[in-house]
């Protein structure tokens, strides 16, 4: 299969292979996801109207909204309004985002918590003077520029949930962009979302002075160590055309100048005998 493809300058959407080659998710609900994630920030259309533009009937509609439900990649909020009125949020995303995770971005950070009047005596803060910041270097690590940007933004996800979770951990949008760099390392070297957030709340102090200091000293103090590399694997080798009689493009495994079907031509000839066969003349 040969394929040619050009990149368009303009007017196009990025989706990844998970979903275009996504087990769980109907021709529909594939349509459904890329047609709303192809739509300007300015259209706020809801996915039945949606559904409705890109031809999905009402039956094959309400199945490919329940599977993108359940794999993740459309959530949908029933709330009461200030007046009163009842309104409908939706949110598709084009990456698979928990309850928690896509709470935290209908939401967005919440502020950090006011400083407490003068007093009863609280809990020590927690990362304002250096004996107090976990065991923090003098001089930590640059943000790691080799985790791929799917998984920086994943990892920005995930410390928007734990920010929206953990009142002690409150992190602004500066804070999660500043971090989610290291957190994308994590997953890189094979850490889970689970592992990201026991690593970010276990054993929290009563208040935490410093929440992003914190984070960032955990994130680079417990980084998981990288996995073994890999044996790297051989480049295929180029296509060229088959020296028999085909006149076929394969792509060879060696150095052999015939395509498959052509090299077994000649070892059937070969091994008849054809090529010995003498012609006797007639009296």
């Amino acid at each position: 299969m040969l394929r040619h493809a050009i990149a368009p300058e303009r007017f196009f959407t990025q989706v990844s292979n998970e979903i275009i080659r996504h087990p769980r998710l109907s021709a529909a609900a594939v349509r459904l996801l890329t047609w709303q994630l192809s739509l300007p920030d300015s259209v706020r259309a809801p996915l039945s109207e949606t559904a409705r533009d890109a031809g999905i009937k009402k039956t094959a509609f309400i199945r490919a909204k329940r599977e993108l439900i359940a794999e993740g990649y459309f959530h949908e909020w029933r709330r009461q309004g200030e007046g009163g009125r009842w309104g409908t949020t939706q949110m598709v995303s084009n990456v698979v985002l928990t309850e928690e995770e896509a709470l935290a971005l209908r939401d967005g950070p919440r502020p950090t918590a006011p400083e407490p009047a003068v007093g009863q005596p609280e809990d020590r803060a927690v990362g304002h003077h250096p004996t107090n910041t976990e065991g923090k270097k003098e001089n930590p690590p640059s943000q790691p520029s080799h985790v791929p940007a799917p998984l920086i933004e994943r990892g920005g996800l995930i410390l928007a949930s734990v920010s929206h979770k953990e009142r002690r951990l409150r992190l602004n949008g500066r804070d999660i962009q500043q971090l989610a760099a290291l957190a994308g390392e994590w997953l890189l070297r094979g850490a889970t979302a689970k592992d990201l957030r026991e690593a970010l709340t276990d054993g929290l102090p009563g208040r935490v002075h410093s929440p992003a200091a914190l984070a960032r000293n955990r994130l680079t103090r417990k980084m998981p160590e990288p996995p073994p590399f890999a044996t790297p694997v051989a480049a295929p080798q180029p296509l060229r055309s088959c020296a028999g009689t085909c006149d076929r493009v394969f792509r060879p495994v060696a150095d052999e100048t015939k395509c498959r079907d052509c090299r077994q031509e000649a070892a059937a000839f070969t091994s008849s005998g054809a090529g010995a066969m003498t012609v006797q003349p007639a009296f």
